[in-house]
């Protein structure tokens, strides 16, 4: 199967540090966060990739020219202000010959088990499914006396939300084709018309997830990594 990696976005909400470099490059401790993408799934065998290039896709481009890649990387332009719809749309006579592929966010990371995953996929027989995580609440939440509502009986401190996202690492069915549409949006459209259908599947992933979407989750990312706490990416046994 193959992998496409969603790496065209413009990343605004990281400030200065995405002016003149996509954020899929940017560095995550030693590399970027693509390439750490990129091994996770090569942990588990998944080596043939397809990058959905946009904003400033020369960067990754030149990346690849200078940092050969083991595994096989296909990068294809897809348009600068592109929706996620039409970069697969894009892509599509690349993944013909597959009956289901990955799709995967450019910042994004996961120690999802990526074989399970397929597994679930394949049983539940959907034409998309995702993985649910739950995140920390980035607060601290209070509880209140049942008999005087005024008087704070708990305090809790970024307790996990009840609430299940969308934390990406895709497996889509190749019919999915037949819903993408050019000026259409991947989740507020496609993913809501399939939802409504009941052809959406969501694999529950209780492991580790991070998303790279501001500037703080990348000052905490860059933590985690000198702490040796992205350790868990890999698949047990397998080296980076």
């Amino acid at each position: 199967m193959k992998c496409v990696i969603f790496c065209g976005g413009k990343g605004t909400r990281m400030g200065s540090s995405t002016e003149d470099l996509p954020k899929p490059l940017l560095n995550i401790g030693d590399e970027p966060i693509l390439i750490k993408i990129m091994n996770h799934y090569a942990s588990y065998g998944i080596t043939n990739f397809i990058l959905c290039l946009g904003f400033l896709g020369d960067k990754i481009r030149n990346y690849f020219k200078e940092n050969p890649s083991k595994y096989n990387v296909e990068m294809i332009s897809t348009g600068v202000d592109a929706t996620k719809s039409e970069r697969l749309l894009a892509v599509k006579e690349f993944l013909d010959t597959e009956d289901s592929f990955f799709v995967s966010y450019g910042d994004d990371l996961s120690n999802v088990d990526i074989l399970e995953l397929r597994k679930f996929h394949e049983k539940e027989g959907k034409l998309i499914t995702l993985t649910a995580v739950k995140l920390p609440n980035p607060y601290g939440v209070l509880d209140f006396d049942d008999v005087d509502p005024r008087v704070v009986s708990a305090f809790k401190e970024k307790p996990i939300m009840n609430e299940w996202i969308n934390g990406g690492y895709f497996v889509f069915d190749k019919r999915v084709f037949e819903y993408l549409e050019k000026g259409s949006d991947l989740e507020e459209g496609v993913f809501n018309t399939l939802s409504e259908k009941k052809e959406i599947a969501g694999f529950r992933h209780k492991g580790f997830w991070k998303s790279m979407n501001t500037l703080k989750d990348y000052v905490e990312l860059n933590e985690m990594f000198k702490k040796g706490e992205l350790n868990c990416l890999f698949r047990e046994g397998k080296e980076e």
